[in-house]
């Protein structure tokens, strides 16, 4: 990355720092020095309570996030088993109209043999007087025999796939009503947490409120500055690949944007909402959730990452975002905030994997 464009980033990063109140630890660059409380009240003194508030609220929007990664698996599953449902039942109307067409040649056939008296084929045969006219017959004994056997052997299959067919259906659709108890249940889940966190937050007092920002960009700060502290940055020095520079240029260009549960834009984003569509406008779809993500994509080495990148945060891969170089990173906090750049090390990194492949890189 060049020097102006390191040059951007971290006059963006000045910003975001200056004016916006970003999300729980994490979420920011902060100022290293906290702003001072000369005008202390009693809410304000209690500052490990304000601190004990910080920490509960981490802890309901990242049950929050665990939820909507659940949310989103459970949609992609549940559209997945309707398109393969719908397709079964395409299948079903073929084979139901296939039946009938062989229903109605058999039932030709059978009138056929009804119009010559009733007789079979080898009887006729043995009354014809032309010896010609026997060969003839012979050959068309054996082809009918044979289309006759290949009729009701069609017949059979397509009864044997229409019934498969319908057992097909009926257990994905089995899974689908699973799937749709599922997204609900993690929609309830989502409504819960956020509302206890709207809660939380709504009664604290405006005093309290701008400390507690303080204290969430202290905590993003402190971690940050522990990364950068370690050496890492020194050691990061990847280029990003054409597709990254893609996937890179459309997540920043929706920076400022609302976070929104469940969301892939335009408008508003979730975390993965926000990766798995800079990707796929870069040309490579990659999975929905950041738990997928984790799970699918190949593993990068911290030290070996690049723009574009998706760093994966905390033990249970419940928050992802794109690393944009210089040390930071652009993603959707949560419920509250709007698309931002961020320290890529202001929360606990699980690991970072890379969706596309190490060629053309420049």
């Amino acid at each position: 990355m060049g020097t102006g464009k390191r040059g951007l980033i971290a006059t963006a990063l000045a910003v975001v720092c200056a004016v916006t109140v970003l999300a729980a630890p994490g979420t920011a660059f902060a100022n290293p020095t906290p702003s001072p409380t000369s005008s202390a009240g009693p809410a304000l003194a209690a500052g490990k309570d304000l601190e004990a508030v910080r920490q509960k609220l981490d802890k309901l929007y990242r049950a929050a996030g665990r939820a909507t990664d659940e949310y989103n698996a459970a949609e992609e599953k549940a559209d997945k088993q309707s398109a393969e449902v719908v397709e079964l039942a395409k299948k079903i109307v073929k084979g139901q109209e296939k039946l009938r067409k062989l229903k109605d040649r058999a039932g030709a056939a059978a009138a056929a043999q009804y119009r010559g008296g009733g007789l079979p084929p080898e009887a006729h045969l043995v009354l014809s007087d032309d010896p010609q006219d026997f060969l003839d017959g012979a050959g068309r004994v054996r082809e009918g025999h044979h289309a006759t056997k290949g009729l009701l052997g069609e017949l059979t299959r397509t009864q044997e796939d229409l019934e498969q067919y319908a057992k097909d259906a009926s257990a994905q659709w089995k899974k689908l009503e699973a799937g749709r108890k599922a997204k609900a249940a993690a929609q309830k889940k989502i409504e819960k947490q956020i509302a206890q966190a709207e809660k939380l937050e709504s009664a604290l007092q405006k005093e309290e409120q701008e400390r507690l920002a303080e204290l969430e960009k202290e905590a993003a700060n402190k971690a940050q500055t522990a990364w950068l502290d370690s050496g890492v940055l020194d050691e990061i020095g990847g280029k990003a690949s054409e597709q990254g520079k893609k996937a890179v240029q459309y997540a920043t260009a929706q920076i400022g944007k609302p976070y929104q549960w469940g969301a892939e834009g335009p408008e508003t984003y979730d975390c993965s909402g926000l990766t798995s569509q800079a990707w796929i406008s870069a040309g490579r779809g990659i999975p929905r959730t950041s738990q997928e993500q984790w799970k699918q994509l190949r593993h990068i080495a911290v030290q070996d990452m690049r723009p574009g990148d998706l760093i994966i945060y905390f033990g249970d891969a419940s928050h992802v975002a794109m690393y944009i170089g210089d040390g930071a990173m652009v993603h959707a906090p949560r419920p509250g905030r709007t698309v931002t750049i961020a320290g890529a090390g202001s929360m606990p990194i699980l690991g970072v994997v890379r969706p596309d492949p190490d060629t053309g890189a420049n």
